[in-house]
């Protein structure tokens, strides 16, 4: 019996050892030879604001240069703070967008950059596709201002990208970028915004698609209005969406780094127009919505750039949403 025993144990001991071997050698192999994908999920979230719904839409992300964009603070600071937020230069940054269903219209608010910053970007319309909208569903494309990440996905190839909206944008806004005038007397580095802005949207303008509202706090649909709030440009301008006691900030370029701009409002961006006015309205913009509790939507915030602001003091936090894998329902 001893006999038997020991070597029923060793048999089962060899096998024991081939079986190990068998399953290394094939996960081995197979980790060995599987290449990175190297690619996101589809890039688009989905909400709802009463009865509205809200799709996310990412352009892309790409390596904003903060250490010699953003300006009014020190190196020091930005690299603390970065730190604080795990973060290091150069940072990813998020080109957002967001598509409001009314039930009744379509409305794009922004469109990403196109082609205008390369082979990191212009992945809105994919984006859109996956989302289950097509670009000739949109309705209406409200653009917070002409810079060159907000207005270049209007065209495609010289094309109206949406072939059946109309584009909309305040009339200071308008004013200022499509003006010849105004870019002989801007800083070099914003020149060529002034080209884009009118390359974007001279399709539209020879359809009679481009129609700039004037004034402050306009009706431009049911349940959307514009408030414009000048400084990051002359006519930038943020959309309010309200539905059903609910209601949504999309606040365009208020906030570029958020690790930055919450902890020290007063930190500004070269491409600002007036950093006075600008750090104004990011004030005011920050502490109406962390004193309505409103959502914000905002298009240089990390991707799907959802969330509401909380305040801390002197300074804010950003809470981004809740993830929901049924909106709507």
């Amino acid at each position: 019996m001893d006999r038997f025993n020991t070597l029923r144990a060793a048999w089962l001991h060899a096998c024991l050892f081939l079986s190990c071997m068998c399953v290394a050698g094939v996960v081995g192999v197979a980790h060995a030879a599987a290449p990175k994908a190297g690619t996101q999920a589809p890039g688009f979230y989905r909400i709802t604001v009463g009865e509205v719904e809200v799709t996310a839409l990412s352009d892309g992300t790409h390596p904003f240069p903060i250490d010699t964009v953003v300006q009014g603070v020190s190196q020091a600071e930005i690299a603390h703070e970065l730190d604080r937020e795990f973060l290091q230069p150069p940072v990813q940054g998020s080109i957002n967008a967001f598509l409001i269903n009314t039930g009744a219209k379509l409305v794009l608010i922004d469109t990403g950059a196109g082609v205008l910053y390369g082979d990191c970007c212009g992945k809105l319309i994919v984006n859109l596709r996956a989302s289950g909208y097509k670009p000739e569903d949109v309705d209406e494309v409200l653009l917070t201002h002409l810079h060159k990440d907000h207005v270049g996905g209007v065209v495609s190839n010289g094309a109206m990208t949406f072939p059946n909206a109309i584009v909309r944008t305040s009339q200071a806004e308008a004013d200022y970028w499509l003006d010849p005038a105004n870019k002989a007397k801007a800083p070099a580095f914003l020149r060529s915004f002034f080209d884009a802005a009118r390359a974007s949207v001279a399709p539209y303008l020879a359809a009679n698609r481009f129609k700039p509202f004037s004034g402050n706090d306009v009706a431009l649909e049911p349940g959307i209005r514009a408030l414009v709030e000048p400084g990051h440009t002359p006519g930038h301008s943020i959309y309010v969406v309200e539905s059903a006691s609910q209601r949504l900030l999309v606040w365009g370029d208020i906030v570029h780094v958020a690790a930055i701009q919450l902890q020290n409002p007063a930190a500004s961006v070269e491409y600002d127009s007036d950093a006075r006015a600008a750090q104004r309205a990011r004030r005011e913009l920050l502490d109406l919505a962390a004193g309505r509790r409103d959502l914000v939507a905002a298009a240089h915030i990390a991707f799907p750039g959802l969330g509401h602001i909380r305040k801390d003091g002197a300074t804010y936090q950003w809470v981004p949403v809740n993830y929901d894998a049924s909106p709507g329902r």
